[in-house]
């Protein structure tokens, strides 16, 4: 069974930042406030191809820590 990453603004150390202005979560999705977003391995590959290429701004959640 493949991996999955879960992005969650909850767990963002960034989150309310102007960080989020340009988020590739808030890009791709134009989400709710605290929707998760659930991407496989495939499409995280995709995304940083994406990011990489200039095409997405990169990611820039940071999970929370105690």
């Amino acid at each position: 069974m493949g991996q999955s990453i879960t992005i969650s603004c909850a767990d963002c150390i960034m989150e309310g930042t102007s960080a989020c202005d340009d988020c590739v979560v808030s890009f791709i999705c134009g989400r709710e406030p605290d929707d998760a977003v659930v991407i496989d391995a495939a499409e995280e590959r995709g995304v940083r191809l994406l990011a990489g290429a200039g095409l997405l701004p990169g990611l820039r959640h940071r999970r929370r820590t105690g």
